[in-house]
């Protein structure tokens, strides 16, 4: 299984979603160019023809010429290893197919509308001289607004080659074949022609013109049969309409249309009021032209042989009355002679059929053992006289390890009985090797992810060095051997670094701030040193940023530290003030208190003094700048001076 590989390091298989008898389609991933691509992979089952490789890539790189909007576009064609495979443009959608099977029968507008898209693109083919032939509507894609696009150009080519060889090939396309086709001859035009009749039958029917139980049955009905009237299925469908089928469907390609343009001019106009009581389309009567007698690949039955007899001459009465002369005599001898001959060798010839049917050993239709058991797959081959070939070992998502996932040739083929029929034995579920989504942005790589198919994907937040949105860690890690499918998956998604709130720092000293830093994650860088009347020494008076501010983990906060108030000026004042003695009796102690406010004293702290006489008192008085200073003297109690000295008053 090629699910998670990548084809010549470009090309990421995200899965599969189609295939057929020669090829797998998946829908793939261009790395380069960062677009979904359809990779179309050869089978296995061709690996071993050369001729069929080469010709598939030279008809394959001859369709990269085609450039029309409904043609699936072709970017690349290439081989990594053995493998063989095409790139073409994605188309979200369906086939028209499986269109066909979920709308059918489409109505007569809608059948012209998807046919005037085809038309369109099979001319441009024939331009470039590229004929299709394998028009049908598994080879068509339709996508969700309606539009068309054909498939599988020039590969069809090359399956032409082998389709004959192969029974189930011929089956999936032979409803679409032309009679020259069914017949053995070389494709053309026409047929592509008589093939695009066949879908307009099938898109406005729901059904197919022909069937049978077998390929060749079918294929004969194409060779002998008219095709049937889609106006017998529904008589509401235009005249007209039918007879774009009739033409294009003519036994003779003579009767088809001359080209596919001439069929979309016949269309464009099919629905229109001047063609609604047009006659019903006759092919011209070959009634003098020879006809090729077509390879019947299905013997006649015994009763058709015991049947055929050589026709007895008739007389007429005037033979009986008149002899001829000799000499005519003769001839009639000669062409008695001649009839008996060419019976016997029709008598011979169909008893050769009759024997080659008898003596050739007989077909036997293989079963279909997947799923089984290898020992219980090989009984039943050999049981209905199959040998057993090859065993061969793939992966395979469905199929249990050691059991069968097929035959080669498949089932359903019919074989002769002692030919070797292949088995294909499971691997089990294929492995891949868990991407490295580390260091990515999930956003990038979100739509990879979901085509990979997981179990489940879960997604968890942390913050990180990384910038947000950036895949930091995952599980099943790079490298894992892991089954998508059954495999859930974890990334961790950065949210960038995690962001707090600064808080106010204003007082904070060198041992809050240490400590603030050590919880915060934040860098504190001093920027300088300023005197502050309010904030001590060594404390915050400012920072930035501000409190409040939004930060990541690591980012720097600058603060501003207080070096204590400015120093002021001091002016002196001398104080030298006379207290004078006047007791109540003469000899009697004065207290005397001294009260000082200024730089260095307080009110509250009086000096006491005993006078017995007069007395000059003489201080020192600071004053600091914007400041005053005042003292009071009190003798026993009553004050007998006190001043107030501003700083300003002073010299």
């Amino acid at each position: 299984m090629l699910i998670g590989k990548r084809i010549n390091d470009r090309y990421k298989i995200l899965q599969l979603v189609g295939g057929g008898g020669m090829s797998n389609v998946y829908l793939a991933h261009d790395m380069i160019l960062n677009r979904d691509v359809a990779v179309k992979v050869l089978r296995y089952d061709t690996t071993n023809e050369e001729e069929f490789h080469r010709r598939f890539q030279r008809e394959a790189l001859s369709a990269t010429s085609l450039m029309h909007p409904n043609i699936v576009s072709i970017y690349d064609v290439g081989e990594d290893g053995d493998m063989h495979y095409i790139v073409m443009e994605f188309i979200k959608g369906k086939t028209l197919k499986q269109y066909i099977n979920e709308f059918s029968p489409l109505s007569p507008a809608r059948s012209v509308h998807i046919m005037r898209q085809l038309t369109s693109a099979i001319a441009h083919a024939h331009e470039n001289q590229i004929i299709h032939r394998d028009i049908k509507p598994q080879n068509i894609l339709i996508d969700e607004a309606g539009n068309c696009k054909i498939t599988d150009f020039g590969i069809s080519t090359t399956l032409s080659a082998t389709s004959y060889t192969k029974t189930n090939s011929v089956l999936g396309t032979v409803h679409y074949l032309s009679p020259e086709q069914a017949r053995g001859g070389t494709a053309t035009k026409k047929s592509d022609i008589y093939a695009l009749g066949i879908v307009l039958y099938e898109l406005l029917t729901g059904e197919l013109p022909f069937s049978g139980e077998s390929a060749v049955s079918i294929a004969l009905k194409h060779l002998q049969s008219e095709t049937p009237s889609i106006r017998a299925v529904d008589a509401s469908i235009p005249q007209a309409l039918e007879n774009v089928v009739l033409k294009a469907t003519a036994k003779n390609p003579a009767h088809r249309y001359n080209s596919v343009e001439e069929m979309e001019e016949d269309l464009e106009t099919v629905l229109s009021a001047s063609r609604l009581h047009e006659q019903k389309f006759l092919p011209p009567v070959d009634n003098d032209a020879t006809k090729a007698m077509p390879i019947i690949k299905e013997p006649l039955p015994i009763s058709d042989i015991a049947n055929t007899k050589a026709m007895r001459p008739i007389n007429s009465q005037n033979d009986k009355q008149q002899q001829p002369p000799a000499e005519e005599k003769k001839k009639s001898n000669k062409g008695k002679i001649f009839a008996i001959v060419a019976v016997s060798l029709v008598i011979l010839i169909l008893l050769a059929i009759f024997l080659l049917n008898f003596l050739t050993p007989k077909k036997i239709e293989i079963p279909d053992v997947s799923n089984k058991e290898l020992i219980d797959a090989i009984a039943l081959l050999e049981e209905k006289g199959f040998k057993i070939g090859e065993q061969r070992e793939k992966h395979d998502e469905n199929i249990e390890a050691g059991k069968v996932i097929g035959t080669d040739p498949g089932a359903g083929y019919s074989r002769q009985e002692g030919t070797e029929i292949d088995l294909i034995i499971s691997l089990g579920t294929e492995t891949v090797e868990m991407e490295n989504y580390v260091g990515q942005q999930m956003s990038q790589v979100s739509s990879l992810i979901e085509k990979m198919e997981f179990k489940k994907v879960h997604q968890k937040e942390e913050h990180s060095d990384k910038p947000a949105g950036t895949i930091i860690a995952q599980t099943p890690e790079a490298g894992e051997e892991i089954v998508t499918k059954d495999t859930e998956v974890t990334f961790t998604i950065s949210l960038g670094k995690e962001k707090v709130t600064v808080r106010d720092l204003k007082g904070y000293n060198e041992s809050n701030l240490k400590e603030y830093e050590s919880i915060s994650g934040f860098r504190i860088e001093k920027q300088e040193e300023v005197n502050s009347e309010d904030i001590p020494a060594g404390s915050v008076v400012s920072q930035d940023p501000q409190s409040g501010t939004q930060l990541e983990k690591g980012s720097t906060i600058k603060v501003v530290i207080s070096k204590g108030p400015r120093e002021k000026a001091v002016k002196i004042y001398r104080l030298n003030l006379e207290i004078p003695y006047d007791p109540v009796e003469y000899g009697e102690e004065q207290q005397v208190r001294i009260f000082i406010e200024d730089k260095n004293r307080k009110m509250i702290e009086p000096e006491t003094i005993t006078i017995t006489e007069d007395y000059v008192y003489s201080t020192i008085i600071e004053i600091e700048e914007g400041q005053t200073a005042a003292y009071r003297i009190e003798v026993d109690s009553k004050v007998v001076a006190e001043e107030t000295i501003h700083f300003d008053e002073l010299d």
